[in-house]
């Protein structure tokens, strides 16, 4: 078994890969180790629906990315144009302006040609219809920057990700868990590692850490997120554990970013404690901006209408956790149950159903029932029915005299049957992690200088999301870094010869 690489990629992911491509491409032997078994294999990129986020022009730009679309489709799809400027805007918007700007601007200004470099690597990407655009007068228009996802989903991305890996002569080892870095003090020079019981040391000249972040470990995220979150579902992978965090700061590498911060959903109140391969990303429950949310008290507690989907659904997992008991209903009636996700449809599912309003309040499990029933009959008299609905464009149907308002989508409650889902909270992945040099990815140590032969890339890198992300930043971000990571790791390697 070789001992000695150029290039030592930890995890297996959307990053990951993209960090094996760009070493590959550039002459480096490349060596990725996954802690996972082969079956479980692509980290939190295989939970993923595989919507990813890039800015673009117009229809030529998906034209590019999408060649086998046909034209007929074409025809009766508004894509609109989602530009660097608009994706700035939403970076800084939903990160409260704390988004680290020379990460960001990597992240914004290299995110079409990064989705161009995937798609020659043959990765394969199509329009999200029916979750991004409805059809609406003949037309589907997509809405709130979110256009494309990889064909296959997360699975289908991984898939071929590893595909593309092989073929390019990249070894990939399962079941291999990275102990520690081996360093003499001023360079990166290895990787300790643990494989069926047995531990070894592995050399390389360079080594990229892209094995997500602290998630799956609950004694991390209580420790970091604060109380309360080891009660929280993990949405993806159970392997996200903080490895590659917790091996760089041993060596003395800086942290950066959001470390009390982190991307969660709503979850199926009941789902499993880890992410099921078999369900995927379906227990999360999205659609909520047709209807309302209510807790324990019976009262609703956010503003479904804030924005589009892609803008609140990464950060109401965490005011979901913060409700009576963790939990909350989703309430939606008749006019509005054909819009819902197809993630409502699934057998794995926490949903009571009743014809009238009075029947459903005595079935949701855990609400005062007589609160609900006021809380829906004042909702109700606060909608502005004068307002067209339109799920396509923020349409400013809202309410009126409510403590919390309803922005956009509201609809009157009042139309039988009525369907309610229990949610919970998903966490996805942590904000907080290590700082990079945004020109080359490369680690940091505690004085700010660069860890030779150190780098990383995704979920394990601080300073990009805070508080909040748009919906699909996340794969994009674990691209157009591992992207970088790989590179840069494999040109140090070259230029050292």
């Amino acid at each position: 078994m070789k001992s000695t690489w150029d290039t030592i990629i930890i995890g297996a992911g959307n990053a990951a890969f993209c960090a094996a491509h760009a070493a590959r491409e550039k002459g480096a032997e490349v060596l990725m180790l996954e802690c996972a078994p082969e079956s479980e294999n692509g980290g939190n990129s295989r939970f993923t629906a595989g919507a990813i986020r890039f800015a673009y022009d117009g229809v030529d730009d998906i034209r590019a990315l999408c060649p086998d679309l046909p034209e007929d489709q074409i025809a009766i799809t508004d894509f609109g144009t989602y530009t660097t400027d608009k994706f700035f805007d939403d970076m800084f918007r939903v990160t409260r302006y704390r988004t680290d700007p020379d990460l960001c601007e990597r992240l914004v200004t290299t995110s079409r040609e990064t989705m161009l470099w995937m798609r020659d690597k043959g990765i394969r990407f199509m329009p999200i219809y029916g979750r991004q655009a409805f059809k609406v007068d003949g037309r589907f228009t997509f809405w709130g920057g979110l256009t494309l996802e990889a064909w296959g989903g997360g699975p289908g991305l991984v898939d071929a990700h590893t595909e593309i890996a092989k073929a390019a002569g990249v070894e990939i080892r399962y079941e291999t868990r990275a102990l520690s870095l081996i360093t003499d003090g001023d360079a990166v020079k290895g990787v300790r590692v643990r494989h069926k019981g047995e531990v070894y040391e592995i050399s390389a000249r360079s080594v990229v850490l892209a094995s997500g972040g602290f998630q799956a470990s609950p004694e991390m995220r209580t420790r970091y997120l604060g109380p309360g979150w080891e009660m929280a579902r993990v949405r993806g992978t159970r392997f996200n554990t903080g490895d590659g965090i917790r091996m760089a700061m041993a060596i003395g590498a800086s942290t950066k970013g959001n470390w009390s911060g982190c991307h969660a959903v709503g979850w199926d109140f009941n789902a499993p404690e880890f992410g099921d391969l078999n369900i995927g990303d379906n227990f999360q429950k999205h659609s909520y901006p047709w209807g309302v949310m209510v807790n324990a008290t019976g009262r609703r507690f956010v503003d479904e209408g804030a924005d589009f989907r892609n803008y609140t659904y990464a950060k109401y997992g965490r005011v979901i956790l913060s409700q009576p008991d963790q939990f909350a209903w989703q309430i939606f009636d008749a006019k509005v149950t054909h819009l819902l996700r197809d993630e409502y449809r699934i057998k794995q599912v926490t949903k009571v159903s009743a014809p009238t309003l009075e029947e459903l309040a005595k079935k949701l499990e855990g609400v005062d029932p007589k609160a609900f029933l006021e809380e829906m009959k004042a909702y109700n008299a606060a909608v502005d029915t004068s307002t067209p609905f339109d799920p396509n464009v923020k349409d400013g149907r809202g309410t009126n005299g409510l403590d919390i308002p309803k922005s956009n989508w509201a609809n009157t409650i009042d139309e039988g049957p009525f369907e309610a889902y229990q949610v919970g909270c998903g966490i996805t992945f942590t904000f907080g992690g290590l700082r990079i040099d945004p020109e080359t990815a490369q680690v940091l140590d505690d004085d700010l200088l660069p860890i030779h032969g150190l780098y990383a890339a995704g979920e394990l890198v601080g300073g990009v999301f805070y508080f909040n992300y748009p919906g699909g930043t996340g794969l994009i971000n674990g691209s157009v870094f591992g992207r970088l990571a790989g590179g840069s790791a494999a040109e140090a390697v070259l230029r050292s010869e």
